[in-house]
């Protein structure tokens, strides 16, 4: 079964909910990281236009970049990328159950997002 998180941009932000409300409801914190987004949008439109043009900076989840790594790829996790696309003033529209793939436009890295913990977690004895 297919479970995807989607809110419209024409939405408003929503205000007066509780913390658990915010991160621990069905929707797992993704709107939350989607409303903070949109409001980074506003306070910092030179990032929002970096967004805009497919940059992955680096945000408050793991999944932006900023250099190229050594590695072919890294993986990211669906809050980045329901920030980003609050960054970049899109619809929230997230599938938990597939894999996104993004290359950003400033450092060729590719990102690929995904709900299985296990790709993104830190390697053994590696540093965070």
């Amino acid at each position: 079964m297919t479970r995807t998180i989607h809110r419209s941009v024409t939405e408003p932000i929503r205000e007066e909910l509780s913390w658990d409300e915010r991160w621990r409801g069905p929707d797992d914190g993704l709107i939350m990281c989607w409303e903070i987004g949109r409001q980074l949008r506003k306070k910092n439109p030179e990032l929002a236009e970096r967004a805009e043009r497919g940059e992955l900076p680096p945000l408050d989840w793991k999944g932006g970049v900023e250099k190229k790594l050594k590695k072919t790829q890294k993986f990211g996790t669906p809050s980045y990328l329901a920030q980003w696309q609050g960054l970049r003033g899109e619809d929230l529209d997230i599938s938990l159950s597939k894999e996104v793939e993004l290359t950003c436009s400033a450092t060729g890295m590719k990102v690929v997002f995904t709900s299985d913990s296990y790709k993104y977690a830190p390697e053994e004895g590696a540093s965070a």
